[in-house]
C-alpha cells in the first residue's frame, strides 16, 4: 500500500500515520510550509509540501499513491474569517477527492466528525441514522464538516471507493495544538476549571480511533459512514477522572446555562474582537453544550470489528504528555 495522508502533523492524523507505518505501508504525508513537524519525529515517511486549498498541489503530491486518508481539517470553535474554514474543510475535501480521481486512487477514507450526527436534548445516544440537517449544525466548524461529509459520501456513492468515519472526541498524547478537547485537560491541569456546565461527550482513545481508520479501509462500505466512539461521560465525570489521575481537585460548582452563555458573549467580545485571539469560551460552544454528544458505535462494532475500550488510559497518557511537553 502506498498511502497518502493529510493531517499527519496533527493529533489524530499522526496516530493514523503511525498505525499505517507499523503495518508496513509506504507513506507520503502532506505538510504545509508552516507545519510543526514534531509529531513526525521517528516516523519513516516521505513528506510533500502542499495545501488543501491548492488543488494543483494536491494532484501533484498524490501522484503514484493508491490509498488516501484525508484526516486534516480546520478544527476551531471560533474563527475570525469563517470563509477560511470553508475553503479548507469543504473546498479542500472536494479538491482532494478530485485529485484522487484523476490519480486513479483505489480507496479513500475520509475523517468526518461526530459533530455532524443528529443529537437530541434528551441525552439518548445518536447513531449514523439519527435525523439531521445542515440547519442543525451550530457554528462554522460543524457546518463546514457537515458540508464536507456530504461531498465525501456522494463521491462514495458515485463510483469512487470512499468510506467516511466519524470519530467522537479523541483523547490521548500528541495533541500539539491542542484541540478544544485537549484544552479541557490543559485547563484542568492549570486549575482553570473553577466550575462546570451540565453537558456530555463521548471520549475515544486516539490510538483506537487510528486503528478504526484502517479497519474502515479494509471493511467499510463505500458511501457509508461509521461512528468511532468510546465512553459516554458527562463533563463532571471527565473532570472527576482527571482529578483521580492527577490528584488535583475537581470542581464542585455547576454553572447555570445563562451564566455560561453570558461568559461566552463576554469572552468572544473581549478576547476575540478586541484582543484578536481565540476565546476560551464561545457562544457556539455553550450552545453545543446544551446537548449531550453521546453516541453509539454499534454499526462500527458490527461491520468493522470495532471495540469500545475504557478511556482512563488515554486520559492518563494525555495528562502525562501535556505535562512532559510544557503545556501545564
Amino acid at each position: 500500500m502506498k498511502a497518502f495522508v493529510t493531517g499527519a502533523t496533527g493529533f489524530l492524523g499522526s496516530h493514523v500515520a503511525r498505525v499505517l507505518a507499523d503495518q508496513g505501508a509506504d507513506l507520503r504525508l502532506l505538510v504545509r510550509p508552516t507545519s510543526n513537524l514534531k509529531n513526525l519525529e521517528g516516523l519513516k515517511a516521505e513528506t510533500v509540501t502542499g495545501d488543501l486549498r491548492d488543488a494543483a498541489s494536491l494532484e501533484k503530491a498524490m501522484s503514484g499513491c493508491d490509498t488516501v486518508f484525508h484526516v486534516a481539517a480546520d478544527y476551531r470553535l471560533w474563527v475570525r474569517d469563517p470563509n477560511e474554514m470553508y475553503r479548507s474543510n469543504v473546498d479542500g475535501t472536494r479538491g482532494l477527492l478530485e485529485a484522487a480521481r484523476k490519480n486513479g486512487v483505489q480507496r479513500v477514507v475520509y475523517t468526518s466528525s461526530v459533530a455532524t450526527v443528529g443529537f437530541t436534548s434528551d441525552g439518548c445516544p445518536a447513531d449514523e441514522e439519527s435525523p439531521v440537517s445542515l440547519a442543525d449544525m451550530i457554528g462554522h466548524y460543524k457546518r463546514s464538516k457537515f458540508m464536507a461529509e456530504q461531498v465525501a459520501m456522494e463521491a462514495g456513492r458515485s463510483g469512487m471507493h470512499v468510506v467516511t468515519v466519524n470519530p467522537t472526541t479523541p483523547i490521548g498524547e500528541q495533541d500539539v495544538k491542542p484541540t478544544p478537547t485537549g484544552r479541557i485537560v490543559v485547563d484542568f491541569l492549570k486549575r482553570k476549571f473553577p466550575a462546570y456546565v451540565e453537558t456530555g461527550l463521548n471520549l475515544v482513545d486516539v490510538r483506537e480511533c487510528a486503528q478504526g481508520h484502517v479497519a474502515a479501509l479494509e471493511k467499510g462500505k463505500s458511501g457509508d459512514r461509521y461512528i468511532l466512539g468510546g465512553e459516554d461521560l458527562t463533563l463532571k465525570q471527565i473532570l472527576d477522572k482527571l482529578g483521580q489521575i492527577t490528584g488535583l481537585p475537581s470542581p464542585r460548582i455547576k454553572l447555570p446555562y445563562i451564566f455560561a452563555f453570558a461568559a461566552g458573549v463576554v469572552d468572544e467580545a473581549v478576547t476575540g474582537l478586541l484582543l484578536r485571539r481565540e476565546p476560551r469560551a464561545t457562544v457556539d460552544t455553550v450552545r453545543m453544550g446544551k446537548k449531550k454528544m453521546f453516541a453509539s458505535s454499534a454499526k462500527a462494532q458490527r461491520e468493522l470489528g470495532w471495540k469500545i475500550v475504557p478511556i482512563d488510559s488515554a486520559l492518563r497518557r494525555a495528562v502525562e504528555w501535556f505535562r512532559a511537553n510544557g503545556y501545564a
